[in-house]
């Protein structure tokens, strides 16, 4: 079942939320304008950092909700919660033209200092539900991608942006979410998509993925980086493109993840009475 509502907003924007109902779940995506610049400057004191993504898409959210009240959501802020805030990840020589670019715009009167510049995070969603929430366990248990590729309707599609920043021009930071529910299953990916121009690419990737009727989800998260001195084979056409120049990055790190669905108890007679 499917709702969708929009609502304009200023400059022509439209804001919307749509709803996809599957079995017990309800998917929901909220898009809404770039957040103003003095909601984000509220944002990055709160947060601690000198300077936040140039396009925060602070009030977008894809949901995915059981109808018991748990589940999990992606949104921005919580992303950015996951960047380190104490430390220049990433050194080169255009860091510190980037960060004297932020600072008479935003944080004038403080001293910028260093930080993840770009951005990058380990976000995986955050788990929702009052009193009772998914509980995560560690497995060896894999998402079975071979099966993903088969012919299968697609009953909902939906992508959502949270954040992107172009990194002062030299390269862009971006993450988005997107999910697909077929007939029998659901498969959300989540990807973070780091391109420092001349010094390297760097893709963290959050899969999920839930078969109708199992009693958990399954959650991979993988980091994949190389320089762009290690991609000398690679046209330079795919540093552009993170689906097509995934394959060419080093795998730097799996971590898979059962996401074990609360039991709630079943009606009695006497709750009934």
């Amino acid at each position: 079942m499917f709702t969708s509502t929009s609502t304009m907003m200023s400059h022509g924007f439209k804001s919307s939320k749509q709803d996809f109902t599957f079995g017990p779940w309800k998917m929901t995506i909220i898009k809404n304008h770039i957040m103003k610049s003095k909601d984000i400057e509220r944002l990055a004191e709160e947060m601690n950092m000198p300077s936040l993504p140039e396009m925060l898409f602070g009030e977008n959210v894809l949901r995915i909700q059981h109808a018991s009240g748990y589940g999990i959501e992606f949104n921005a802020t919580d992303a950015l919660r996951r960047v380190n805030n104490m430390e220049d990840a990433v050194k080169v020589a255009c860091a510190q033209e980037w960060l004297e670019s932020r600072a008479d715009s935003e944080h004038s009167k403080e001293v910028v200092r260093p930080y993840d510049w770009t951005y990058t995070t380990d976000y995986r969603g955050t788990l929702i539900g009052d009193g009772v929430q998914i509980q995560v366990m560690k497995t060896t248990e894999r998402i079975d991608l071979e099966k993903l590729k088969a012919r299968e309707q697609i009953m909902f599609f939906d992508e959502v942006l949270l954040f992107e920043d172009e990194l002062h021009d030299h390269g862009v930071s971006m993450i988005s979410v997107k999910i697909r529910v077929m007939p029998t299953s659901f498969f959300l990916l989540m990807r973070f998509f780091l391109r420092v121009d001349g010094v390297l690419i760097r893709i963290n990737d959050t899969r999920l993925h839930h078969e109708a009727g199992n009693g958990y989800m399954l959650r991979e998260f993988s980091m994949r980086e190389s320089k762009v001195a290690e991609l000398q084979n690679v046209p330079a056409a795919l540093y552009t493109d993170p689906n097509e120049i995934a394959q060419h990055l080093s795998l730097k790190l799996t971590e898979c993840e059962r996401l074990e669905l609360p039991v709630t108890p079943c009606p009695t007679a006497n709750d009934v009475l």
